[in-house]
């Protein structure tokens, strides 16, 4: 199966039109036609069955035959981490943390991060196609780039509140405070870590340092442990 997007889609949504770059690709390289069946989803859970009633490639309109509410993830997981040095390791991180599973992502400025500008609209395409991709029918949501000290200030307390960092003092084994089926935060530092006020910062904010192994992670890669790691307790 390939799955379609389009936000704009609802319950009482009748028919919709592709846009003319999707038009074509669905016309022209998956070689649809009138009457053949499509799936697209809204991004919000629900996954639509549509039937193409005008195939051009400048043009594919569809009729929705059935809409269907998808089961959401079992967790609810928000990373917030600082952006690298290098665009495309990011976009990385953003493209496989959507395929194993994750709530929301907020990108964090931090007193040692290289780069303090993002563009939220790739970044988004990305998360979008990956959603595709791995049939998912709830796309995570990119909140605003942040500074630290103000995610801090204005996060949520509830759920459980975890920092990822570096420094040698006593850390949780992340395994240890994922709990099955709950709210979780984590937060991943630049490529220089966190600083000790920004851990101080934290904890003075109840969120718990942890541990993610033995080994010192890139950002990207940090993310993606704890992604996985929530995601694999979660399905276990």
């Amino acid at each position: 199966m390939q799955l379609f997007y389009n936000p704009a889609l609802t319950t009482t949504s009748e028919y919709f039109t592709f846009d003319r770059e999707e038009s074509k690709h669905i016309v022209k390289v998956l070689r649809k036609q009138e009457g053949n069946t499509l799936f697209v989803t809204n991004g919000s859970g629900y996954v639509f069955k549509v039937e193409i009633v005008i195939g051009m490639d400048t043009k594919c309109k569809v009729k929705i035959l059935s809409a269907e509410l998808q089961k959401p993830l079992d967790y609810n997981l928000h990373l917030a981490v600082a952006p690298t040095k290098m665009n495309d390791r990011y976009e990385w991180f953003l493209e496989k943390a959507t395929e194993i599973g994750v709530t929301s992502i907020t990108p964090i400025f931090c007193e040692h991060s290289e780069r303090k500008h993002i563009k939220n609209d790739r970044f988004e395409k990305i998360i979008q196609s990956a959603a595709k991709q791995s049939l998912q029918s709830y796309f995570p949501v990119l909140n605003e780039a942040i500074s630290f000290k103000d995610f801090i200030k204005n996060h949520s307390k509830n759920g459980t509140l975890l920092i990822a960092h570096c420094e040698e003092t006593d850390k949780k084994s992340l395994k240890q405070m994922i709990i099955k089926g709950s709210e979780i935060t984590l937060l991943i530092g630049p490529e220089g870590d966190f600083s000790e006020s920004e851990i101080k910062l934290a904890m003075e904010n109840h969120f718990v340092p942890v541990t993610l192994g033995e080994t010192r992670l890139r950002t990207e890669t940090a993310a993606i442990v704890g992604c996985h790691s929530v995601a694999f307790v979660n399905h276990d």
